[in-house]
Protein backbone atom coordinates (compact mmCIF):
# COMPACT_ATOMS: atom_id res chain seq x y z
CA UNK A 1 0.00 0.00 0.00
CA UNK A 2 1.56 3.54 -1.26
CA UNK A 3 1.60 5.98 1.78
CA UNK A 4 0.68 9.79 0.55
CA UNK A 5 2.78 12.90 2.35
CA UNK A 6 1.68 16.09 1.93
CA UNK A 7 4.28 19.05 2.82
CA UNK A 8 3.07 21.15 6.22
CA UNK A 9 2.55 24.60 6.59
CA UNK A 10 2.16 26.20 9.66
CA UNK A 11 -1.34 28.10 9.67
CA UNK A 12 0.88 31.01 11.77
CA UNK A 13 2.93 31.28 8.33
CA UNK A 14 0.23 33.59 7.07
CA UNK A 15 0.68 35.77 10.31
CA UNK A 16 4.49 36.57 9.89
CA UNK A 17 4.90 39.42 8.05
CA UNK A 18 2.38 41.41 10.30
CA UNK A 19 4.35 39.68 12.87
CA UNK A 20 7.88 41.46 11.64
CA UNK A 21 6.12 44.73 10.37
CA UNK A 22 3.11 45.51 12.23
CA UNK A 23 -0.51 44.57 10.93
CA UNK A 24 -1.14 46.17 7.36
CA UNK A 25 -3.74 49.07 8.90
CA UNK A 26 -4.60 50.62 12.05
CA UNK A 27 -7.63 52.28 13.08
CA UNK A 28 -7.89 53.94 16.38
CA UNK A 29 -10.27 56.24 17.80
CA UNK A 30 -9.98 59.52 20.21
CA UNK A 31 -12.21 60.41 22.30
CA UNK A 32 -10.51 62.04 24.67
CA UNK A 33 -8.04 65.00 23.01
CA UNK A 34 -11.43 66.95 21.77
CA UNK A 35 -14.38 68.09 23.55
CA UNK A 36 -16.83 68.13 20.71
CA UNK A 37 -14.96 65.67 18.15
CA UNK A 38 -13.62 62.12 17.94
CA UNK A 39 -10.26 61.85 16.22
CA UNK A 40 -10.22 58.38 13.63
CA UNK A 41 -6.39 57.67 13.33
CA UNK A 42 -5.52 55.16 10.53
CA UNK A 43 -1.99 54.40 9.35
CA UNK A 44 -2.00 51.34 6.67
CA UNK A 45 0.05 50.38 3.23
CA UNK A 46 -0.88 52.89 0.45
CA UNK A 47 -3.19 51.33 -2.46
CA UNK A 48 -4.83 52.85 -5.16
CA UNK A 49 -8.13 54.40 -4.24
CA UNK A 50 -7.04 54.46 -0.55
CA UNK A 51 -8.63 57.72 0.45
CA UNK A 52 -11.85 57.17 -1.22
CA UNK A 53 -12.19 53.96 0.99
CA UNK A 54 -11.79 55.45 3.94
CA UNK A 55 -14.05 58.22 3.06
CA UNK A 56 -16.79 56.17 1.75
CA UNK A 57 -16.61 53.35 4.75
CA UNK A 58 -16.86 56.88 7.23
CA UNK A 59 -19.78 58.14 5.27
CA UNK A 60 -22.15 54.32 5.00
CA UNK A 61 -22.22 55.30 8.81
CA UNK A 62 -23.57 58.70 8.62
CA UNK A 63 -20.31 60.17 10.54
CA UNK A 64 -19.72 63.84 9.48
CA UNK A 65 -16.11 65.08 8.41
CA UNK A 66 -15.49 68.62 9.84
CA UNK A 67 -11.58 68.21 9.67
CA UNK A 68 -9.25 65.92 7.59
CA UNK A 69 -5.53 65.58 7.05
CA UNK A 70 -4.28 62.94 4.57
CA UNK A 71 -0.56 62.09 3.69
CA UNK A 72 0.03 59.14 1.47
CA UNK A 73 4.15 59.47 0.69
CA UNK A 74 7.08 56.71 0.85
CA UNK A 75 4.09 53.75 0.08
CA UNK A 76 2.41 54.52 3.51
CA UNK A 77 -0.95 56.17 4.01
CA UNK A 78 -1.90 58.20 6.70
CA UNK A 79 -5.37 60.30 7.96
CA UNK A 80 -6.50 62.31 10.77
CA UNK A 81 -10.59 63.09 10.57
CA UNK A 82 -12.40 65.12 13.02
CA UNK A 83 -15.80 63.13 12.85
CA UNK A 84 -19.32 63.28 14.19
CA UNK A 85 -22.14 61.08 14.64
CA UNK A 86 -25.27 61.60 12.68
CA UNK A 87 -27.03 63.32 16.07
CA UNK A 88 -23.70 65.73 16.14
CA UNK A 89 -21.98 63.81 18.88
CA UNK A 90 -18.63 62.08 19.35
CA UNK A 91 -18.32 58.27 18.18
CA UNK A 92 -19.14 56.15 20.93
CA UNK A 93 -21.16 53.33 19.68
CA UNK A 94 -18.60 50.52 19.70
CA UNK A 95 -20.71 48.38 17.13
CA UNK A 96 -19.88 51.53 14.90
CA UNK A 97 -16.47 51.72 15.97
CA UNK A 98 -15.72 48.18 15.04
CA UNK A 99 -17.83 48.12 11.81
CA UNK A 100 -15.04 50.90 10.98
CA UNK A 101 -11.72 48.96 11.78
CA UNK A 102 -12.89 45.69 10.24
CA UNK A 103 -14.02 47.53 6.62
CA UNK A 104 -11.02 49.54 6.29
CA UNK A 105 -8.22 47.65 4.90
CA UNK A 106 -10.17 44.23 4.88
CA UNK A 107 -10.80 43.04 1.34
CA UNK A 108 -13.91 44.37 0.35
CA UNK A 109 -16.26 43.23 -2.35
CA UNK A 110 -16.06 44.75 -5.76
CA UNK A 111 -17.62 48.23 -5.89
CA UNK A 112 -18.28 48.33 -9.69
CA UNK A 113 -21.34 46.26 -9.01
CA UNK A 114 -24.10 48.33 -7.54
CA UNK A 115 -25.56 47.01 -4.58
CA UNK A 116 -28.18 48.41 -2.38
CA UNK A 117 -30.38 48.51 0.91
CA UNK A 118 -33.30 46.75 -0.28
CA UNK A 119 -30.79 43.65 -1.56
CA UNK A 120 -29.92 42.41 1.92
CA UNK A 121 -33.61 42.28 2.56
CA UNK A 122 -34.46 39.53 -1.00
CA UNK A 123 -33.56 36.22 -0.52
CA UNK A 124 -32.42 34.16 -3.52
CA UNK A 125 -34.71 30.90 -1.67
CA UNK A 126 -37.42 33.15 -1.63
CA UNK A 127 -37.75 35.98 -4.39
CA UNK A 128 -34.53 35.36 -6.74
CA UNK A 129 -32.33 38.83 -7.12
CA UNK A 130 -34.03 42.20 -8.71
CA UNK A 131 -32.07 43.45 -11.73
CA UNK A 132 -30.85 46.58 -12.03
CA UNK A 133 -31.53 49.30 -14.89
CA UNK A 134 -29.26 52.29 -14.88
CA UNK A 135 -30.64 55.35 -17.40
CA UNK A 136 -29.41 58.43 -18.48
CA UNK A 137 -31.19 61.09 -19.95
CA UNK A 138 -32.24 64.90 -21.18
CA UNK A 139 -34.15 65.56 -18.20
CA UNK A 140 -37.75 67.16 -18.49
CA UNK A 141 -40.88 68.08 -16.47
CA UNK A 142 -42.58 64.45 -15.87
CA UNK A 143 -39.98 62.43 -17.48
CA UNK A 144 -39.77 60.12 -13.57
CA UNK A 145 -43.69 59.93 -13.81
CA UNK A 146 -43.05 58.49 -17.21
CA UNK A 147 -40.28 56.21 -16.56
CA UNK A 148 -42.36 54.76 -13.64
CA UNK A 149 -45.44 54.20 -15.83
CA UNK A 150 -43.72 52.25 -18.32
CA UNK A 151 -42.23 50.19 -15.60
CA UNK A 152 -45.11 49.54 -14.65
CA UNK A 153 -47.28 49.28 -17.87
CA UNK A 154 -44.41 46.35 -18.62
CA UNK A 155 -45.32 44.28 -15.65
CA UNK A 156 -42.34 45.50 -13.21
CA UNK A 157 -41.90 45.56 -9.46
CA UNK A 158 -39.98 48.36 -9.07
CA UNK A 159 -38.06 47.23 -5.72
CA UNK A 160 -35.50 50.01 -5.08
CA UNK A 161 -34.99 53.45 -7.49
CA UNK A 162 -32.88 56.16 -7.23
CA UNK A 163 -33.01 59.27 -9.38
CA UNK A 164 -30.53 62.92 -9.55
CA UNK A 165 -31.82 65.30 -11.71
CA UNK A 166 -28.95 68.23 -12.23
CA UNK A 167 -28.54 70.85 -15.46
CA UNK A 168 -31.39 69.11 -17.54
CA UNK A 169 -29.63 65.88 -17.12
CA UNK A 170 -31.43 62.62 -14.96
CA UNK A 171 -29.42 60.01 -14.06
CA UNK A 172 -31.80 57.47 -12.54
CA UNK A 173 -31.21 53.83 -11.59
CA UNK A 174 -33.83 50.93 -10.45
CA UNK A 175 -33.90 47.80 -9.68
CA UNK A 176 -36.84 45.47 -11.04
CA UNK A 177 -38.59 42.43 -10.82
CA UNK A 178 -41.14 40.43 -12.39
CA UNK A 179 -44.63 41.53 -11.57
CA UNK A 180 -46.43 38.57 -10.26
CA UNK A 181 -43.26 36.07 -9.69
CA UNK A 182 -41.30 39.05 -8.17
CA UNK A 183 -38.45 37.08 -9.79
CA UNK A 184 -35.70 38.10 -11.63
CA UNK A 185 -36.26 39.62 -15.63
CA UNK A 186 -34.51 36.82 -18.13
CA UNK A 187 -33.09 38.59 -20.55
CA UNK A 188 -35.44 38.11 -23.58
CA UNK A 189 -38.22 40.70 -21.73
CA UNK A 190 -35.42 42.75 -20.20
CA UNK A 191 -34.41 43.82 -24.24
CA UNK A 192 -38.05 44.57 -24.57
CA UNK A 193 -38.07 46.69 -21.72
CA UNK A 194 -35.10 48.58 -22.71
CA UNK A 195 -36.64 49.23 -25.86
CA UNK A 196 -39.58 50.54 -24.38
CA UNK A 197 -37.68 52.96 -21.71
CA UNK A 198 -35.10 54.17 -24.66
CA UNK A 199 -38.37 55.20 -26.27
CA UNK A 200 -39.67 57.31 -23.44
CA UNK A 201 -35.90 58.70 -22.66
CA UNK A 202 -35.91 59.64 -26.17
CA UNK A 203 -39.35 61.90 -26.03
CA UNK A 204 -39.52 65.18 -26.68
CA UNK A 205 -41.95 67.86 -26.05
CA UNK A 206 -40.95 70.16 -28.47
CA UNK A 207 -38.43 70.35 -31.75
CA UNK A 208 -36.62 72.59 -30.06
CA UNK A 209 -35.88 70.35 -27.00
CA UNK A 210 -35.00 67.30 -29.96
CA UNK A 211 -32.28 69.63 -31.65
CA UNK A 212 -30.33 70.26 -28.41
CA UNK A 213 -30.58 66.65 -27.43
CA UNK A 214 -27.58 64.77 -27.35
CA UNK A 215 -26.96 61.10 -28.04
CA UNK A 216 -24.85 60.39 -25.41
CA UNK A 217 -27.55 62.01 -23.24
CA UNK A 218 -30.14 59.01 -23.05
CA UNK A 219 -29.42 55.53 -22.46
CA UNK A 220 -30.50 52.60 -20.59
CA UNK A 221 -28.26 49.80 -19.44
CA UNK A 222 -29.16 46.56 -17.32
CA UNK A 223 -26.01 45.94 -15.49
CA UNK A 224 -26.64 42.76 -13.74
CA UNK A 225 -27.88 41.46 -10.73
CA UNK A 226 -27.72 42.13 -7.45
CA UNK A 227 -26.07 39.93 -4.57
CA UNK A 228 -28.51 38.93 -2.49
CA UNK A 229 -28.06 39.12 1.01
CA UNK A 230 -24.91 41.05 0.38
CA UNK A 231 -23.13 42.43 3.29
CA UNK A 232 -21.40 45.17 1.34
CA UNK A 233 -25.10 46.85 0.62
CA UNK A 234 -24.88 50.38 1.27
CA UNK A 235 -26.20 53.75 -0.30
CA UNK A 236 -22.58 55.45 -1.04
CA UNK A 237 -22.40 52.94 -3.72
CA UNK A 238 -25.40 53.87 -5.57
CA UNK A 239 -24.98 57.54 -5.09
CA UNK A 240 -21.28 56.91 -6.93
CA UNK A 241 -22.76 55.68 -9.70
CA UNK A 242 -25.06 58.26 -10.12
CA UNK A 243 -22.36 60.67 -10.14
CA UNK A 244 -20.78 58.55 -12.81
CA UNK A 245 -23.99 58.61 -15.08
CA UNK A 246 -24.30 62.25 -14.55
CA UNK A 247 -20.44 62.98 -15.58
CA UNK A 248 -20.85 60.83 -18.47
CA UNK A 249 -23.91 62.81 -19.37
CA UNK A 250 -21.66 65.74 -19.13
CA UNK A 251 -23.99 67.81 -16.65
CA UNK A 252 -21.39 70.23 -15.84
CA UNK A 253 -22.44 71.67 -19.15
CA UNK A 254 -25.71 73.77 -18.37
CA UNK A 255 -28.02 73.58 -21.83
CA UNK A 256 -29.14 77.17 -23.58
CA UNK A 257 -32.46 75.43 -23.12
CA UNK A 258 -32.66 75.40 -19.37
CA UNK A 259 -31.39 79.01 -19.37
CA UNK A 260 -34.65 80.83 -21.69
CA UNK A 261 -36.96 78.04 -19.98
CA UNK A 262 -36.19 79.54 -16.48
CA UNK A 263 -38.75 81.76 -15.49
CA UNK A 264 -38.63 85.43 -15.07
CA UNK A 265 -36.28 86.26 -11.47
CA UNK A 266 -35.18 82.85 -11.41
CA UNK A 267 -31.62 81.92 -12.98
CA UNK A 268 -29.79 78.49 -12.96
CA UNK A 269 -27.69 78.23 -9.82
CA UNK A 270 -29.86 80.76 -8.27
CA UNK A 271 -32.57 79.99 -5.32
CA UNK A 272 -36.22 80.91 -5.49
CA UNK A 273 -36.27 84.27 -4.45
CA UNK A 274 -33.27 85.11 -7.14
CA UNK A 275 -31.25 87.01 -4.19
CA UNK A 276 -28.48 84.59 -4.24
CA UNK A 277 -26.47 81.22 -5.45
CA UNK A 278 -27.82 78.54 -4.13
CA UNK A 279 -24.83 76.17 -4.25
CA UNK A 280 -21.65 77.24 -5.90
CA UNK A 281 -18.68 75.92 -5.80
CA UNK A 282 -15.55 78.25 -6.42
CA UNK A 283 -12.82 75.39 -7.76
CA UNK A 284 -9.13 76.77 -8.42
CA UNK A 285 -6.46 74.49 -9.97
CA UNK A 286 -2.64 75.66 -10.00
CA UNK A 287 0.14 73.62 -10.27
CA UNK A 288 3.16 73.27 -7.86
CA UNK A 289 5.75 72.50 -10.60
CA UNK A 290 8.64 72.12 -7.71
CA UNK A 291 6.79 68.70 -6.51
CA UNK A 292 5.24 67.99 -9.61
CA UNK A 293 1.64 67.93 -7.86
CA UNK A 294 -1.21 69.89 -9.28
CA UNK A 295 -3.44 71.87 -6.18
CA UNK A 296 -7.11 71.82 -6.41
CA UNK A 297 -8.70 74.22 -4.17
CA UNK A 298 -12.61 73.64 -3.06
CA UNK A 299 -14.75 76.58 -1.05
CA UNK A 300 -18.65 76.20 -0.74
CA UNK A 301 -21.04 75.50 1.64
CA UNK A 302 -20.39 72.88 4.12
CA UNK A 303 -23.26 70.01 4.02
CA UNK A 304 -22.66 65.86 4.87
CA UNK A 305 -21.28 63.92 2.29
CA UNK A 306 -19.56 66.38 0.68
CA UNK A 307 -15.63 64.99 0.71
CA UNK A 308 -17.37 62.05 -0.51
CA UNK A 309 -18.67 63.81 -3.65
CA UNK A 310 -15.72 65.67 -4.71
CA UNK A 311 -13.33 63.22 -3.28
CA UNK A 312 -15.04 60.17 -5.72
CA UNK A 313 -15.23 62.71 -8.71
CA UNK A 314 -11.29 63.09 -8.54
CA UNK A 315 -11.17 59.45 -8.31
CA UNK A 316 -13.60 58.59 -11.39
CA UNK A 317 -11.18 61.66 -13.22
CA UNK A 318 -8.35 59.04 -12.78
CA UNK A 319 -6.92 61.50 -10.40
CA UNK A 320 -4.49 59.93 -7.86
CA UNK A 321 -4.90 62.27 -4.35
CA UNK A 322 -1.05 61.97 -2.67
CA UNK A 323 -1.88 64.82 0.21
CA UNK A 324 -5.16 67.19 1.51
CA UNK A 325 -6.73 68.80 4.19
CA UNK A 326 -10.52 69.61 4.70
CA UNK A 327 -11.60 71.80 7.32
CA UNK A 328 -15.02 73.42 7.85
CA UNK A 329 -16.25 76.36 9.79
CA UNK A 330 -19.61 78.70 10.42
CA UNK A 331 -21.00 76.48 7.76
CA UNK A 332 -18.62 76.97 5.04
CA UNK A 333 -16.24 74.11 3.99
CA UNK A 334 -12.47 74.58 2.45
CA UNK A 335 -10.69 71.54 1.01
CA UNK A 336 -7.39 71.16 -0.57
CA UNK A 337 -5.77 68.46 -3.03
CA UNK A 338 -2.48 67.75 -4.41
CA UNK A 339 -3.02 65.33 -7.46
CA UNK A 340 -1.62 63.98 -10.38
CA UNK A 341 -3.19 62.30 -13.32
CA UNK A 342 -3.33 58.01 -12.94
CA UNK A 343 0.31 58.46 -14.81
CA UNK A 344 2.41 60.57 -12.63
CA UNK A 345 2.07 64.05 -14.31
CA UNK A 346 0.15 67.02 -13.24
CA UNK A 347 -2.52 68.68 -15.05
CA UNK A 348 -0.17 71.07 -17.76
CA UNK A 349 -3.24 72.71 -19.85
CA UNK A 350 -5.91 75.23 -19.10
CA UNK A 351 -8.51 73.43 -20.78
CA UNK A 352 -7.36 70.01 -18.28
CA UNK A 353 -7.82 72.40 -15.34
CA UNK A 354 -11.50 74.27 -16.53
CA UNK A 355 -12.40 70.49 -17.38
CA UNK A 356 -11.80 69.43 -13.84
CA UNK A 357 -13.26 72.38 -12.24
CA UNK A 358 -16.26 72.14 -14.08
CA UNK A 359 -16.22 68.46 -12.74
CA UNK A 360 -15.73 69.22 -9.38
CA UNK A 361 -18.52 72.12 -9.22
CA UNK A 362 -20.83 69.66 -10.34
CA UNK A 363 -20.09 66.84 -7.89
CA UNK A 364 -20.61 69.52 -5.29
CA UNK A 365 -24.23 71.29 -6.69
CA UNK A 366 -25.69 68.31 -8.17
CA UNK A 367 -26.71 66.32 -4.03
CA UNK A 368 -27.67 70.29 -3.71
CA UNK A 369 -31.65 70.04 -3.73
CA UNK A 370 -33.30 73.63 -3.03
CA UNK A 371 -36.62 71.59 -3.33
CA UNK A 372 -39.59 70.96 -0.78
CA UNK A 373 -38.88 67.10 0.69
CA UNK A 374 -41.92 65.26 0.60
CA UNK A 375 -41.56 61.43 2.60
CA UNK A 376 -43.88 58.81 1.86
CA UNK A 377 -44.45 55.55 3.39
CA UNK A 378 -47.22 53.14 2.17
CA UNK A 379 -47.86 49.66 1.93
CA UNK A 380 -46.20 48.00 -1.07
CA UNK A 381 -48.22 47.21 -4.49
CA UNK A 382 -47.56 47.33 -7.61
CA UNK A 383 -47.86 50.49 -9.53
CA UNK A 384 -47.09 52.59 -6.04
CA UNK A 385 -44.17 54.72 -7.39
CA UNK A 386 -46.52 55.27 -10.87
CA UNK A 387 -49.14 56.55 -9.36
CA UNK A 388 -47.59 58.64 -6.66
CA UNK A 389 -45.49 60.12 -9.81
CA UNK A 390 -48.90 60.74 -11.78
CA UNK A 391 -50.15 63.09 -8.79
CA UNK A 392 -47.14 64.69 -8.77
CA UNK A 393 -47.10 65.50 -12.00
CA UNK A 394 -50.69 66.65 -12.14
CA UNK A 395 -50.04 68.93 -10.03
CA UNK A 396 -47.28 70.54 -11.70
CA UNK A 397 -44.48 69.45 -9.47
CA UNK A 398 -41.14 68.64 -11.04
CA UNK A 399 -39.07 65.68 -9.12
CA UNK A 400 -35.72 66.66 -8.76
CA UNK A 401 -34.68 63.69 -6.66
CA UNK A 402 -35.97 60.60 -5.72
CA UNK A 403 -35.38 57.51 -3.47
CA UNK A 404 -37.29 54.36 -3.18
CA UNK A 405 -36.54 51.60 -1.00
CA UNK A 406 -39.05 48.78 0.18
CA UNK A 407 -38.99 46.99 3.57
CA UNK A 408 -39.89 43.12 3.91
CA UNK A 409 -41.79 43.16 0.67
CA UNK A 410 -44.39 45.37 2.58
CA UNK A 411 -44.21 48.73 3.00
CA UNK A 412 -42.43 51.59 1.02
CA UNK A 413 -40.39 54.80 2.10
CA UNK A 414 -40.14 57.40 -0.64
CA UNK A 415 -38.09 60.49 -0.09
CA UNK A 416 -39.02 63.49 -3.29
CA UNK A 417 -37.53 66.65 -3.62
CA UNK A 418 -39.76 68.95 -5.51
CA UNK A 419 -40.54 72.43 -7.08
CA UNK A 420 -43.58 74.02 -8.97
CA UNK A 421 -43.13 74.30 -12.93
CA UNK A 422 -41.78 77.45 -12.01
CA UNK A 423 -39.09 76.75 -9.13
CA UNK A 424 -40.65 77.81 -6.71
CA UNK A 425 -41.02 75.80 -3.47
CA UNK A 426 -44.22 73.82 -2.96
CA UNK A 427 -47.28 75.56 -1.64
CA UNK A 428 -48.76 74.00 1.65
CA UNK A 429 -52.47 74.11 -0.15
CA UNK A 430 -51.19 71.77 -2.62
CA UNK A 431 -49.61 69.48 -0.16
CA UNK A 432 -52.93 69.20 1.32
CA UNK A 433 -54.67 68.03 -1.92
CA UNK A 434 -51.95 65.52 -2.80
CA UNK A 435 -52.61 64.10 0.43
CA UNK A 436 -56.83 63.84 0.22
CA UNK A 437 -55.79 62.42 -3.20
CA UNK A 438 -53.04 59.52 -2.40
CA UNK A 439 -55.52 58.15 0.29
CA UNK A 440 -53.82 56.08 2.54
CA UNK A 441 -50.26 57.08 1.98
CA UNK A 442 -48.56 58.75 4.60
CA UNK A 443 -47.17 62.14 3.35
CA UNK A 444 -45.07 64.51 5.32
CA UNK A 445 -43.79 67.43 4.53
CA UNK A 446 -39.89 68.64 5.55
CA UNK A 447 -38.13 71.62 4.62
CA UNK A 448 -34.39 70.88 5.09
CA UNK A 449 -32.47 74.06 6.73
CA UNK A 450 -29.52 75.18 5.34
CA UNK A 451 -26.77 77.01 7.70
CA UNK A 452 -26.07 80.11 6.28
CA UNK A 453 -22.27 80.38 5.08
CA UNK A 454 -19.86 83.15 6.11
CA UNK A 455 -17.59 84.26 4.15
CA UNK A 456 -15.02 82.31 2.55
CA UNK A 457 -12.31 81.79 4.98
CA UNK A 458 -8.76 79.67 4.62
CA UNK A 459 -7.55 77.64 7.36
CA UNK A 460 -4.42 79.44 8.98
CA UNK A 461 -2.13 76.40 7.59
CA UNK A 462 -2.82 74.39 4.43
CA UNK A 463 -0.28 71.77 2.76
CA UNK A 464 0.00 74.75 0.03
CA UNK A 465 1.40 77.14 2.01
CA UNK A 466 3.90 74.18 4.01
CA UNK A 467 5.03 73.62 0.69
CA UNK A 468 5.34 76.99 -0.42
CA UNK A 469 7.56 77.72 2.35
CA UNK A 470 9.78 74.76 2.55
CA UNK A 471 10.46 76.07 -1.42
CA UNK A 472 11.31 79.66 -0.78
CA UNK A 473 13.18 78.71 2.49
CA UNK A 474 15.52 76.28 -0.28
CA UNK A 475 15.36 79.01 -2.61
CA UNK A 476 17.09 81.35 -0.05
CA UNK A 477 19.51 78.72 0.94
CA UNK A 478 20.95 78.40 -2.19
CA UNK A 479 20.85 82.14 -3.19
Amino acid sequence: MTRLFSPYFDPEFDLLSERINGPPCRVTFDNESLEDYTIVKIDCVKKQDQLLEVVQVLTEVNLTISKGYISSDAGWFMDVFHVKDENGKKVSDQRVINSIQQAIGSNRVDRSKITTQTAKLYGTDLHGEPTAIEMTATDRPGLFSEISAALADLHCNIVEAHAWSHNARLACIAYISDQSTNTRIDGHRLATIKHHLNTVLNASNTPENTSLQSPQHKDVKSIGLIGAGDSEGNMTTVERRLHQLLLSAQDFDVPPVQQRACPPGISVGMDSDGEKEAEKANVLIENCAEKGYSIVTVQCKDRRRLMFDTVCTLADMQYVISHASVDSHGGYAFQEYFIRKIDGGALCSESEKQYAMKCLEAAVERRVCEGTRLELCANNRVGLLSDVTRVLREKGLVVLRADLATKMDKCVDITFYVKDIGGNNVDMELVKSMKREMGLIDLAVKNEKVVKSQPAVKPRFSIGDIFKSQIERLSHIVL
